[in-house]
């Protein structure tokens, strides 16, 4: 689904209500499962002049009045904007991207180790940096393979 501003007003209430409905529901659930206090106030003056509130005006105003009486630091400590979200899930998923890239960079070296096995000569291709990178890979492989024989001649004499 793509989000974006829904220009049709009928569909933009109808999408409104609906939302609104399973987002109450949302916290409704969240307070019973996890055992929490939990309150969520919707206001949109184009569609209900007054606003929905969960569980009860009351019941969110004690809750808000409970976190407006903790320290500034513990109110702060895990409250977001628009803004603030976005620039952790950029950042989230700029890591990721980072963490694939360097995967994919040492098959495609694992890649290139085995092909020159099999008696393909591809190491023109590749510059120092990456022949450098595979003769480290050549030898962690070397020491994983003269373990695994250690292990192996061990446990035949046991």
């Amino acid at each position: 689904m793509k989000l974006a501003y829904i220009t049709n007003d009928s569909k933009r209430k109808t999408t409104y209500k609906k939302r609104t409905k399973g987002l109450v529901k949302k916290v409704h659930e969240l307070t019973t499962l996890c055992g929490i206090e939990a309150c969520a106030i919707i206001h949109s003056p184009d569609f209900d002049s007054q606003p929905e509130v969960w569980p009860s005006n009351e019941g969110a105003q004690w809750l808000i009045s409970e976190f407006k009486k903790l320290p500034q630091l513990i109110r702060n400590n895990n409250m977001v904007n628009q803004e603030s979200f976005l620039k952790q899930s950029i950042a989230k998923a700029t890591q990721q991207l980072r963490k694939l890239r360097k995967e994919n960079h040492q098959k495609e070296l694992k890649e290139v180790m085995f092909q020159s096995l099999n008696g393909k000569g591809i190491f023109q291709s590749l510059n120092a940096m990456d022949l450098n990178e595979v003769g480290l890979l050549v030898k962690q492989s070397l020491k994983d393979i003269d373990d695994r024989v250690c292990v192996l001649t061990k446990a035949s004499h046991s």
